[in-house]
Parts: C-alpha cells; sequence; structure tokens
C-alpha cells in the first residue's frame, strides 16, 4: 500500500529506492510501467500518462529467469526476437554487453554451466540488450555473496554510463544504494510515503570500497538509517557490515 508517493525522475538519473520489506518498492516498479494502475494519481513517461503496459523498459529482476535450453548469446537476444529488431545490430550490441561484463567466450555457454553472478549478468545484458530508455531493477543483486555483489554493481554502472538510460533501483542495502546511484529516496512502512530524499554528490565511476571511506558517505548514510527509523544498535551493526562491504 501507497500513500504519499510522489517523484519526479529527470532522464538519465539513476535512482535508488530503499524501505522496510514489505512498505511497495516492487510495488512502485508495477505502477510506473502500467502493470498496476494506482488508485489515485498518475504516472508521466516523457509527459505522457501511462495507461497500459510500457514496452520501452529494460527490467532485471532478483532471479536472472534465463532459458535453461538457450546459450547465454541466445537468452540476451530474446529481446532482440520478440520486438522483432535488427537481427544484425541486436547480435553485435549484445556480444559487446556481454564483453563489457567479462562474458566474452562465454556466448555458446548454457546458464547451468555458470555461476549465479554470470547469470545475473546475463540477465543484465538482456535487459539492456534493445537499448531501452527506462530500465526497473528489482534487488537484482539480493542474491549475491558480497564481492560479487560489488564487482557486479561496477558492471552496472559501466554499463550505464554507456547510454545513461533512466534508472529506478530497489534494494535493501545502503551501501549499495549511495554507491550506485545519483540519489536515494526512502520510503516509509505502509502505507508507504517518501521519508527521505538524497541528493549523492560522488563523482563517477567510483570505487565502493574507496568510496565508503569518504566521511560524505558515512553521513548519507545516517540519514537513511534515520530515515529507516533504526535505533543505535542497528545503526552500528549496519555502519560494521559497511566497513566490511556486506551491506
Amino acid at each position: 500500500m501507497l500513500a504519499g508517493v510522489d517523484l519526479k525522475v529527470p532522464p538519465g538519473q539513476f535512482l535508488a529506492i530503499l524501505g522496510p520489506s514489505g512498505c511497495g518498492k516492487s510495488t512502485v516498479l508495477r505502477i510506473v510501467v502500467g502493470l498496476i494502475r494506482p488508485s489515485q494519481g498518475r504516472v508521466l513517461i516523457d509527459g505522457e500518462t501511462v495507461t497500459r503496459p510500457y514496452t520501452r523498459v529494460g527490467i532485471a529482476f532478483q532471479e536472472p529467469v534465463l532459458l535453461d535450453w538457450k546459450t547465454v548469446l541466445e537468452n540476451v537476444l530474446l529481446q532482440a526476437r520478440i520486438r522483432r529488431l535488427d537481427w544484425k545490430e541486436a547480435k553485435a550490441r549484445a556480444e559487446n554487453l556481454l564483453t563489457m561484463v567479462g562474458l566474452h567466450g562465454f556466448e555458446r555457454r548454457k546458464p547451468y554451466e555458470l555461476s549465479i553472478g554470470m547469470r545475473q549478468r546475463v540477465a543484465l545484458c538482456r535487459a539492456l540488450v534493445h537499448g531501452p530508455p527506462l530500465l526497473l531493477m528489482d534487488e537484482p543483486f539480493a542474491a549475491l555473496d558480497a564481492l560479487t555483489r560489488e564487482q557486479i554493481g561496477a558492471d552496472l554502472e559501466r554499463l550505464w554510463l554507456t547510454s545513461r538510460p533512466t534508472v529506478i533501483f530497489v534494494t535493501h542495502s545502503v551501501s549499495e544504494a549511495i554507491t550506485l546511484a545519483d540519489r536515494v529516496v526512502v520510503l516509509s512502512r505502509r502505507p508507504a510515503q517518501v521519508v527521505a530524499d538524497l541528493e549523492v554528490p560522488f563523482e563517477r565511476p567510483r570505487d565502493a570500497g574507496r568510496l565508503r571511506r569518504h566521511p560524505e558517505f558515512g553521513r548519507l548514510a545516517q540519514l537513511v538509517y534515520e530515515a529507516l527509523g533504526l535505533d543505535q544498535q542497528q545503526v552500528n551493526k549496519a555502519e560494521a557490515n559497511i566497513r566490511g562491504g556486506e551491506a
């Protein structure tokens, strides 16, 4: 359930959304692309009201959702086949994306031959192969270990910088949100409202390890914790996790 979620996201901005479990973060994504109709208010994309499913979008889920009987390249090119894109151009773009995330040479492998981190990279390439102006990401790295999560976050930033789609990125990780985003929005418990809207001032590209040692990083993290309503003991534990690269 949502209440008072009023957001304006400029084109090309990387927006991260944080909030308690079950507050409606994923619901926001579904409303944005017209899969759920809001009972009040409206969604505008490029000045037009969204009244039906919006298709000029790439989506990355918590699970990679790959087809095990298709190769890595074939999985990435599913978007091209469904959208009837120029095959030669799409194939070249898919191969380039896979190279950018370190999967050159794995194009003919099947998903079950890959690690979970590699499979999530394939899913990321699939979400971007058609050059969408909008990318929605629903906790796409939640199942990854801390090191893989940091590495694939760097891959995401590198891919995003090549075309700058607008990104709405849902996460439970304060560290991940501040490291990746231009702006961090915090939602309250249900019915969800925006309780913090913070600009992230760091230049790009970003080094996650170095960034966590920056005083401004700690200040932003503290503001997010306060907006989430964490007590001091919970804050101390979260800060310890950030220093260890786990939050």
